[in-house]
């Protein structure tokens, strides 16, 4: 089991800038790669970006590409989001996840979700 603590969420202003951390533990965590999916009122959580187990090449979602970056402390087992020239758009809660394959499919746990609320 993984269990993931976020923080970092909060109300900014469009072009503005703003941080996520979380922190992932358990016995197995070295197994998972983490990421960061959104969730907006009234949209199915999508995904955002990803890392690799023990920091392989990331990954992220068009849309947030150039200005979002993903980024791994391996030694922390924390991941962190930061997210430039924020627009309206980018107002969700934000959820840490991690995945890992195995023969049964995807295994994913999620953290509790930052609320980032973005001001035009």
């Amino acid at each position: 089991q993984v269990r993931l603590v976020e923080s970092g969420g909060g109300l900014v202003q469009a072009g503005g800038s703003l941080r996520l951390s979380c922190t992932a533990s358990g016995p197995t965590v070295d197994d998972y790669g983490l990421g960061w999916f959104r969730q907006s009122p009234g949209k199915e959580r999508a995904f955002v970006a990803r890392t690799r187990p023990n920091g392989g090449a990331s990954r992220s979602a068009d849309v947030v590409t150039g200005r979002y970056t993903i980024a791994l402390d391996n030694a922390k087992k924390t991941i962190y989001l930061q997210m430039n020239e924020l627009s309206p758009e980018g107002t969700a809660v934000y959820y840490c996840n991690a995945r890992r394959l195995t023969t049964s499919g995807a295994e994913n746990y999620w953290g509790q979700g930052a609320q980032v609320t973005v001001s035009s």
